[in-house]
């Protein structure tokens, strides 16, 4: 299990246990995080699972691929730190990790 935190738009923080080898969208969703709709079920065809992940761990995680890139393409406020949480798999080398829900969902 991995221990993950995601920060609201207010600042508020809401600790999860992630199973490792799933992804960050999963456990979102497991633990009523609303922020993350995953309307496409972490298929990397939507962008509703946007998050910005805290700078300290962008370079921790897996680089991101091409299809990625291209759905956050339609994310209005993407930043340099912008992932989609359905690509994000969660393994204990990212315990801790912290991730912003941006402000109106993903």
């Amino acid at each position: 299990m991995t221990r993950v935190l995601f920060v609201a738009p207010d600042g508020s923080e809401r600790e999860a246990m992630a199973e490792d080898g799933h992804s960050l969208m999963e456990t979102a969703l497991r633990h009523g995080i609303d922020a993350i709709s995953a309307d496409c079920g972490g298929g990397c065809s939507c962008a509703t699972c946007h998050v910005l992940v805290d700078p300290v761990w962008v370079d921790r995680l897996a680089p991101m691929n091409e299809t990625e890139s291209l759905m956050l393409e339609f994310v209005e406020d993407r930043q340099d730190n912008s992932r989609l949480s359905c690509q994000i798999e969660l393994h204990p080398l990212l315990e801790g990790l912290r991730v912003i829900l941006p402000s109106g969902g993903g």
